[in-house]
């Protein structure tokens, strides 16, 4: 009850902070997204820059992200501009490795005899590629937002707000239904966005790759 009361509460302003949290969370993706799968595309066509991004995209998700929002406080100071860099720059590995593991993976035979018909670049790409690729980039989308959403408390601590205000503030005072109450709308935002994400994969999945998936662990 304490919980609800507290959700309830004018002043502690719950419908703010989750516009907040969904903006930060929201542009944030969306900026990953796009700048993922162009990088992915772009570096699949060069071994060498394929060599340096996949390595540079390990390395950043090595860092603390606690260190990277930080890092950007003396550049763009505090608030909704460093939290989105800084979270950026987290998703869009996941969704650029699977990117370029998914053009990669395309059989350049497929390409080929696509070319002997007489299929221009654009109809290879939209017909071949992209059925073959959608999947694998949906699953890179799919763990680079749960990352973001479970990341993004930690703006909290360069005023950006949300539910890391909550949590924060819970830890410090001790009010513990503050601190309940940002973990799990934390929490319940991630997992429906995770059955959604799931849901979205298997959507974007062509029948044919399917039967192959069951083929494939019938025999496993």
């Amino acid at each position: 009850m304490a919980y609800l009361n507290f959700i309830a509460d004018p002043r502690n302003d719950y419908l703010g902070h989750t516009i907040t949290y969904l903006k930060i969370c929201g542009v944030t993706i969306a900026l990953a997204i796009v700048i993922g799968v162009i990088l992915g595309a772009a570096v699949s066509r060069n071994a060498i820059l394929a060599f340096v991004a996949v390595n540079l995209s390990g390395l950043m998700r090595a860092i603390p992200i606690i260190a990277v929002l930080i890092a950007f406080v003396p550049f763009f100071g505090i608030g909704f501009i460093p939290t989105v860099i800084a979270l950026t720059v987290l998703g869009i590995p996941p969704i650029l490795l699977n990117t370029y593991t998914g053009i990669r993976g395309v059989d350049p035979a497929m390409i080929e005899a696509a070319k002997g018909m007489g299929m221009t670049t654009w109809q290879i790409a939209t017909r071949i590629q992209a059925p073959i690729v959608t999947p694998l980039i949906a699953a890179g989308i799919r763990t680079s937002a749960v990352q973001i959403i479970a990341t993004a408390t930690l703006a909290a601590f360069i005023g950006a707000g949300g539910f890391g205000d909550y949590i924060v503030d819970g830890l410090t005072v001790f009010n513990y239904p503050e601190l309940i109450v940002g973990a799990v709308s934390v929490a319940i935002l991630a997992m429906i966005v995770e059955v959604f994400m799931g849901w979205l994969q298997r959507a974007l999945t062509p029948e044919g790759l399917k039967v192959q998936e069951e083929v494939a662990t019938v025999k496993a």
